[in-house]
């Protein structure tokens, strides 16, 4: 399935972009970010971010389908 990810935050700069589309096959949301994390120097923990898809925020067990937009928001800090 093609999926849309956006990166906010730390993970936008680590990624060095704030959006893509990838093909996978992962079925939920904490696979695809396992494996994303893999392949780029995330390096941040599934206990430290929040995940939305569709612009709702969900548990890691997500089930992804085909066209969903999976977000993955760090925490945030500022004044």
């Amino acid at each position: 399935m093609t999926v849309t990810v956006c990166y906010f935050g730390l993970l936008a700069e680590r990624r060095g972009l704030a959006q893509e589309r990838i093909t996978t096959t992962v079925g939920i949301a904490r696979d695809l970010y396992q494996h994303l994390a893999a392949e780029h120097p995330l390096q941040l923990a599934t206990r430290d971010l929040r995940v939305a898809v569709n612009d709702v925020f969900v548990t890691w067990e997500h089930t992804l389908v085909e066209g969903d937009t999976v977000a993955f928001l760090p925490p945030m800090s500022g004044g």
